[in-house]
Parts: structure tokens; sequence; C-alpha cells
């Protein structure tokens, strides 16, 4: 199982992300984190996974590692109307963009970044996430009680928004909520190999 094939590593989470943290601890890893301070910017010709694969190259390579380092790098973002939409500055912002995405359907893009001394990977997998038609009132009350501002897309699928307006998800539910899973799982044994 995982946690015994990666037990002579010590394991880095590049991130503070709540949910990417809680999905390492349910695969069972012992991990340290230290989130990158690095400029998120990419080149405007990027599209859609070219932006979330440089982000979190960007993420992985601003760290130091030692020997015996496993670096996990990842970012988000959603892709609607072929631009990417990130997380929202503000409640007027969180407001806009939930309203552009309410009766349509977007992608959701995460790239993560395995990285020790001898190799770095990247890899990604993306979600086709189908909001129903939203309410003003609904995306108002859920703007005011859940705070979406650390959220690209403004919602987070696990919450209150998720439960009562996603019709459908084509895809990896984990990977809307931050982080492929299940193909996280497969590259790290792949990596390790």
């Amino acid at each position: 199982m995982l946690p015994e094939l990666l037990a002579h590593k010590k394991i880095i989470l590049a991130s503070n992300s709540p949910r990417r943290k809680e999905f390492l601890l349910q695969l069972g890893l012992v991990f340290d984190t230290k989130p990158a301070d690095t400029d998120e910017s990419y080149p405007a010709a990027f599209l859609g996974s070219q932006i979330t694969d440089h982000i979190a190259l960007q993420k992985a390579m601003a760290l130091e590692i030692n020997d015996n380092d496993l670096l996990i790098a990842s970012d988000t973002i959603v892709w609607h109307q072929n631009k990417a939409v990130g997380k929202p500055v503000d409640f007027n912002e969180a407001v806009d963009i939930l309203t552009s995405l309410a009766g349509q359907t977007h992608e959701v893009i995460s790239s993560v970044c395995i990285r020790d001394q001898a190799k770095t990977t990247v890899f990604n997998d993306t979600t086709k996430v189908t909001f129903k038609s939203l309410s003003a009132e609904e995306i108002n009350y859920y703007v005011t009680q859940y705070e979406p501002y650390d959220k690209a897309g403004a919602y987070g699928i696990q919450e209150w928004i998720g439960l009562i307006g996603i019709e459908k998800i084509e895809g990896s539910y984990t990977n809307v909520v931050g982080m492929p899973m299940e193909k996280l799982y497969h590259q790290l044994i792949d990596f390790i190999s």
C-alpha cells in the first residue's frame, strides 16, 4: 500500500488547503505542509491545463528539497467560456462568477506536480460540472454564508451550493474539490517505482 511504499520519504504538501490536506490524510500519508509563495501569473497564450500545469510546476520549483523529500504541489482553476476563472476578490466578484456559471457547464482543471531531487512529473485532470439555474437569492445566501474567496470559481462543491446547485458532474469529484486523488494515487506509485 502507498503509506508503506512512501515510508522512506519525507512528504511535503506545498499547500495550506484544508481539502488537500484531508485527502492526503485519507490516503494514510504522513506529511508536512509548506505552502509555496509563488507568482501565479502565466503566459497570456496559455489555455486550460497549460495554466494549471505551469502554476503547479512553479509552486513545486519554488521550494528547496532535500535528498529524502517528495514534494506534492497542485493548482486548480475553473475554465469557463474559454477563460480561467480564479478566486474572487470580494462579495461582488463572487456573485458575478456564480451568476455566470449558473445554468451552464464549466470545466474544473487541476494539475499536480510531484518532485524529488532526481525527477519531476506533472499531470492534470479535467471534470465537467453543470450547475442548475440559480436564483439571485441562492447565490447571495451562499456567498454571504460561506465566503468562498479561497476557491477557484467562487464555490466549493462539498458545500451548500454543491448540494443544491449542481445537476451533474462528469469526471472526478475529488478533482473538483481540489486534487484528482485517483490519478495522484497511481502517479505516486509510478513515481517511486
